[in-house]
């Protein structure tokens, strides 16, 4: 099978079919696209490009320019989540349609869900956020 939960113990030994409970708490955050990113993979099918990921940003982290091949779903849980288009903060939600180009970046930190259906592909290196947009965020 080839969706799983990275570092979830014990799912090799589960039903092909079973359900997969997943301790978030016990999953470790890793190093995520930039700095002052990471993430926990919750689930992943690299066959398919499919991840559901729980994200935390620092404040004042950012990514470069990117393209969403397919439609990506974010919902911020803590914090605010800062683009050229506008802000996302605590229990709001947005979607980007397949095609979606943008800068992401956060001036007060935040935790996230995002489900992606396929990787990001990025079009520039990692850069801070410009001080003017930090500021009108």
């Amino acid at each position: 099978m080839s969706t799983r939960t990275p570092d979830l113990q014990g799912q090799d030994a589960l039903p092909v079919l079973g359900s997969r409970y997943v301790d978030v708490d016990a999953l470790p955050w890793r190093k995520g696209a930039g700095e002052g990113i990471e993430w926990k993979v919750l689930l992943e099918d690299n066959e398919r490009g499919l991840k559901t990921a729980l994200i935390k940003w620092a404040p004042g982290a950012s990514l470069p320019l990117h393209e969403h091949v397919d439609i990506e779903q974010t919902f911020v849980l803590e914090g605010n989540l800062c683009d050229e288009e506008g802000e996302c903060t605590a229990g709001q939600y947005v979607w980007r349609p397949s095609g979606s180009r943008h800068r992401a970046w956060t001036t007060k930190g935040c935790l996230l869900l995002a489900v992606f259906l396929k990787p990001n592909v990025f079009l520039e290196k990692p850069q801070t956020v410009p001080a003017a947009e930090a500021k009108s965020a």
